[in-house]
């Protein structure tokens, strides 16, 4: 494939993270940098399927003026969505039907329309696998790993899984205080959705005393018990630390919005569920705190900053030496490439005999199984 470039689009999909506008940035200078002309498509590839919704236009300019003073931003200037995947894109028919419609045909003949020489495609599995496809396509692609859940396979971490952690962290140092205060059990669910990662490192980071992880069907009743020792050991409250996506043993995960074509299902509800529960068994006053999006607002930490414009400026680099269908990842002690069919559609897990597992199980930390 021929290394010669001269414009190059920019997209963000998926769920938006801390570190965004670090890559956006990074990107722009560095292919600025080259003498290439660097264009935003807004939300996702909305920007090109809805022109119609963006009278300043869909697709837009991007300059380093445009993007000065953006880094330590959260967000993204781009807009991003999670609904209307191109590949499977819901279309109301005539009988009043939704269809599943292929519309990637209409963005590889947008770049070819207006002579776009490669695409950035920054987001989770769900952008990565459309990535993949388009470029098996034929489009010219380079993916950046982006997820606060930190669930991508074949990177160390991804950008946003820091700063989603450190604030996850901060909560629970002042949920210590004002449970212990009342002596309460404070249930406190965090995104992740299939994974715990965000639940294991806050849960250890921040003292947590039993952490529920998706990876671990749970027992309630040894979570109970855990609270009990507590209070037989002179220490009347507890945190209990929820990942949205952890399911009882014998239960079913807590899904708020089911799945449908266009878009995955929407998980959440199980810290109130385990929340009842604990109040049921042992008595104690027990209240919920669900995180949520609080996990995805703010500036990036200074390593996710960092580690946003390092993928950013690799992928610069890939697509000058020629690269395409790939993905960079993070490794040791350089960003790496990997190519997309190894990460599309695949889930990094915790895995069970992991150092960080074990550390949690060392402290003491219960994960009811």
């Amino acid at each position: 494939m021929s290394s010669t470039i001269r414009r190059i689009a920019v997209c963000t999909g998926g769920g938006d993270a801390p570190g965004l506008n670090a890559v956006i940035r990074s990107v722009v200078v560095a292919a600025v940098n080259r003498g290439w002309e660097c264009y935003g498509i807004r939300d996702g590839f909305n920007g090109i399927l809805f022109p119609e919704r963006y009278p300043e236009g869909g697709v837009f300019r991007l300059t380093k003026d445009r993007v000065r003073g953006i880094a330590h931003l959260g967000g993204t200037i781009l807009g991003t969505t999670n609904k209307g995947n191109p590949l499977h894109f819901p279309m109301k028919m005539p009988d009043g039907t939704t269809k599943d419609v292929d519309r990637s045909g209409e963005i590889l003949d947008y770049f070819a329309m207006k002579e776009l020489d490669a695409l950035v495609s920054i987001g989770g599995d769900g952008s990565l696998t459309i990535a993949h496809a388009l470029a098996k396509k034929g489009l010219r692609v380079v993916g950046v790993p982006k997820t606060i859940d930190n669930d991508l396979d074949k990177t160390f971490t991804t950008f946003g899984f820091d700063t989603a952690v450190a604030f996850a962290t901060e909560c629970l140092d002042r949920l210590h205080s004002t449970a212990e205060s009342h002596q309460r059990v404070m249930v406190v669910e965090v995104m992740g959705r299939y994974a715990g990662w965000i639940a294991l490192h806050t849960g250890i980071a921040g003292n947590a005393h039993a952490v529920l992880i998706p990876e671990i069907p749970f027992d309630i009743d040894k979570v109970a018990a855990r609270v009990v020792a507590r209070d037989v050991d002179g220490h009347p409250y507890t945190i209990v630390l929820v990942a949205e996506g952890a399911e009882p043993a014998h239960g079913h995960r807590e899904v708020v919005e089911a799945a449908e074509i266009g878009h995955a299902e929407r998980l959440g509800g199980i810290g109130e569920r385990v929340g009842q529960a604990i109040q049921a068994r042992t008595g104690k006053d027990t209240r919920v705190v669900v995180l949520g999006h609080l996990l995805r607002g703010g500036s990036p930490t200074s390593f996710d900053r960092l580690a946003a414009m390092r993928f950013g400026t690799a992928a610069v680099r890939a697509l000058g030496e020629g690269q395409s269908g790939i993905m960079v990842a993070l490794g040791f002690p350089n960003v790496n490439y990997v190519a997309l069919e190894e990460v599309a559609g695949r889930m990094k897990a915790v895995p069970l005999d992991s150092d960080t597992l074990q550390t949690a199980r060392d402290l003491g930390i219960v994960f009811g199984d």
